[in-house]
């Protein structure tokens, strides 16, 4: 039977394999955190804002203004009914001329011999204690006039003529909009890049990023914005920072506290005095001697290739490379264990989406 299968035929042939072509999750350079433009929503605040009230109690007698007026510092906004208070200016005013003329007696009485010291010491602390109760009063009469704080917009009036306020309770919410706060929230990469020390270095970096503010009513005009500060905690539910910028009132416009922004940072200065790209960690490998390298993707061949870098921080989930890449250049972010120089490779989508479920597309 051997011998006889033997004669049957020869050795079978064998197909050749076509060299397999890997899938592979790839980023641009220049397109990750710290690179390129990114786009943020803001909200605008007042860069000045205060809520105003009487520093003693009483009935309010005048709202001299209304919500959206505009005002000057030392503008007379609201008043109290003064009638309590005067009658205690009046009242103290009598007692200290009563304590006045007590203590001029006391002055000549002494000097004959016919009071003793202590007579006189007592009398002239009535006299001092009347003034100063006196001034007290007279203060507090003062402070039945409200007056502005500094120029700028009534936002709000939180009560109304004739009810009974407390000390210190809010009568006008007053803003300044001549300087308006741009607020919106970053993420860790951006804050970091932009940070950077609070001084030195940290200044140059953000005078070399660009950041101006936009309107949806305000087509094709960008405004520049100034640096003003960042928090230092991060918010606990969105593990993002509050950034603030100042931005100048827009002349011919008004833009009011509460509006909404666009905030479009542009980090393309740092990327071309080649500061530092950022890639994500896990397209950092060690080649044989364990230097860090990259795969780059041939886009024209489909083809990859390994390349040595210089890397510097880790900043979150990314890496700063510091030398061997070039802006718009595509390197690997997942598989590269598995490469060879040459290897051919199949770019997958960056925005992969879940596949449907066959009981989600069956007709109803």
């Amino acid at each position: 039977m051997t011998l006889l299968l033997a004669a049957c035929g020869g050795e079978p042939e064998v197909a050749e394999q076509p060299d397999p072509i890997r899938p592979v999750k790839t980023v641009l350079v220049g397109e990750a955190a710290a690179g390129g433009v990114r786009n943020f929503p803001a909200r605008i605040a007042a860069a000045q804002r205060a809520d105003v009230a009487f520093r003693v109690p009483g009935t309010v007698a005048e709202l001299s203004v209304k919500q959206g007026d505009r005002v000057q510092q030392g503008d007379i906004v609201a008043r109290l009914d003064p009638t309590d208070y005067q009658i205690v200016v009046n009242d103290r005013q009598a007692t200290l001329e009563n304590a006045s003329n007590n203590w001029e007696r006391a002055q000549q009485l002494i000097n004959q011999g016919y009071i003793s010291k202590m007579d006189y010491d007592r009398l002239e602390a009535e006299f001092k204690n009347a003034s100063l109760a006196l001034d007290t009063a007279n203060q507090d009469l003062a402070y039945t006039e409200l007056q502005a704080p500094f120029g700028g917009i009534v936002a709000l009036r939180h009560v109304e003529a004739f009810e009974e306020v407390q000390a210190k309770e809010p009568i006008y919410s007053v803003e300044d909009v001549g300087a308006l706060e741009v607020k919106f929230d970053v993420p860790e990469s951006i804050i970091r890049g932009i940070r950077a020390g609070d001084e030195g270095a940290g200044a140059t970096r953000r005078s070399q990023v660009s950041v101006v503010a936009s309107f949806d009513d305000l087509p094709g005009q960008e405004f520049p914005l100034r640096f003003k500060e960042i928090a230092t905690r991060a918010d606990a539910a969105t593990q993002t920072f509050e950034a603030t910028y100042i931005m100048d009132q827009i002349t011919g416009s008004t833009i009011l506290p509460g509006m909404t922004a666009n905030v479009k940072m542009d980090f393309s200065k740092l990327i071309d005095q080649g500061l530092a790209y950022r890639v994500p960690i896990t397209a950092v490998v060690g080649d044989y001697k364990l230097d860090p390298q990259v795969w780059t993707v041939d886009e024209d061949a489909m083809t990859v290739s390994p390349r040595t870098v210089k890397v510097g921080r880790l900043v979150g989930t990314d890496a700063e490379v510091l030398e061997g890449l070039k802006v718009g250049e595509r390197v690997v972010t997942a598989g590269t264990p598995f490469l060879v120089d040459g290897m051919q490779v199949l770019l997958m989508p960056e925005l992969e989406q879940a596949q449907p479920r066959l009981e989600d597309l069956e007709v109803q």
